[in-house]
């Protein structure tokens, strides 16, 4: 009863809570048509035939986002040919940080030659119906028969300035996990990183 109240209460506001709140381990994930670097529109039905997705939140200007930069490309070279690629999906707004610009966009995925998507999400929709707050934030989706849903929420790894010192690493061990079909030792940590630089 208390939860139908709170429900009703949401929808009075005009309020979608599993959009205010984000994903939780568990949820499935909603499709979404985002303009990549080349042009192309990227939605998780391209990835019908892969057996996750893992997707991260991110941008140019960061320093935590560069930071994992070549972790991230490491981990697409190791996990994409398994099934599981990376898509990097940039959430802010160009207003408040122009380095973050779809121009500027191309012009990183350029020259650091990313071997993943790299999609603007312009409206910022998409971040928010995750409940992404950091760049970079991760979500590694697994695909059960063309649906996907959230088996990992949260860091990279645990130590975003030293690569040489990271001792646990979150995301290639769920993802190990998800290959294995079984749920990963850590289903949620906490993103490190830059707020997302939301419209006002």
């Amino acid at each position: 009863m208390k939860t139908l109240i709170i429900m009703a209460f949401g929808l009075f506001l005009g309020v979608n809570a599993t959009a205010q709140n984000g994903y939780k381990v568990g949820d499935q994930a909603a499709e979404f048509s985002l303009k990549n670097i080349d042009g192309s529109m990227v939605s998780l039905a391209d990835f019908n035939s892969s057996k996750g997705v893992i997707v991260i939140f991110t941008c140019n200007h960061c320093p935590f986002a560069k930071a994992y930069e070549d972790r991230i490309i490491q981990l697409h070279k190791e996990f994409a040919g398994k099934g599981v690629p990376v898509v990097a999906i940039n959430p802010n707004d160009p207003k408040e940080v122009p380095e973050d610009s779809f121009d500027e966009m191309k012009k990183r995925a350029k020259d650091k030659s990313f071997p993943f998507k790299y999609i603007f999400d312009e409206t910022q929709a998409t971040a928010k119906t995750y409940g992404a707050t950091r760049t970079p934030h991760v979500y590694l989706l697994k695909n059960d028969g063309g649906t996907f849903h959230v088996t990992y929420i949260g860091a990279i790894d645990d130590n975003h300035s030293d690569a040489e010192n990271v001792k646990v690493k979150y995301l290639e061990d769920a993802v190990n996990a998800l290959l294995n079909n079984t749920k990963p030792a850590t289903e949620m940590t906490k993103a490190i990183g830059c707020s997302i630089k939301w419209k006002k």
